[in-house]
């Protein structure tokens, strides 16, 4: 099976743009599923929630990345990721990374436990600071109607690791 010319991205809406392969970046991801006191750890993007994570930097192992993110999007501490899904998708950033725009990722799940600390937007980078917020904790029980951000649906997984 040969690679395509062309792929859908999908972008934070939900719209598809038809992109050729040749314009795509890799960008391998880790995203932290945090629970605690029957609710899940969200950070706020675009007035959404979505799992706290992001980019894989090279050399970095994923479950260092995903400890490293959750801490950047939310100011927790988290310990002991253990991969519970992983997805794929081809997503369209709104903000250009390094004058890229179009991206092929494998999306890494990851439960982990609740360490400590305080929320903080201190880790935000550039972007973070236009289009995030305060992160928050989610209760379980409305999962089915919270309101995510996100190329990928996460919230099948959320209901399976936390038997919701």
């Amino acid at each position: 099976m040969g690679r395509p010319a062309f792929v859908n991205c999908v972008d934070i809406e939900g719209r598809k743009h038809k992109v050729p392969t040749s314009d795509l970046r890799w960008r391998p991801s880790a995203y932290g599923i945090v629970i605690r006191d029957g609710q899940l750890l969200t950070a706020k993007h675009y007035k959404k929630h979505n799992l706290p994570g992001g980019g894989i930097d090279f050399g970095e192992m994923p479950e260092a990345a995903v400890v490293r993110e959750v801490k950047e999007e939310t100011g927790i501490d988290v310990k002991n990721p253990r991969l519970v899904s992983v997805a794929s998708q081809f997503f369209k950033t709104p903000y250009p990374d390094k004058g890229a725009s179009f991206f092929q990722t494998i999306l890494l799940y990851f439960v982990c436990d609740y360490a400590g600390g305080e929320f903080s937007m201190d880790g935000f980078d550039v972007y973070e600071k236009i289009y995030a917020e305060m992160p928050e904790w989610y209760p379980l029980s409305e999962i089915d109607s919270l309101d995510y951000t996100g190329s990928h649906d996460w919230r099948p997984i959320i209901k399976d690791v936390s038997h919701v």
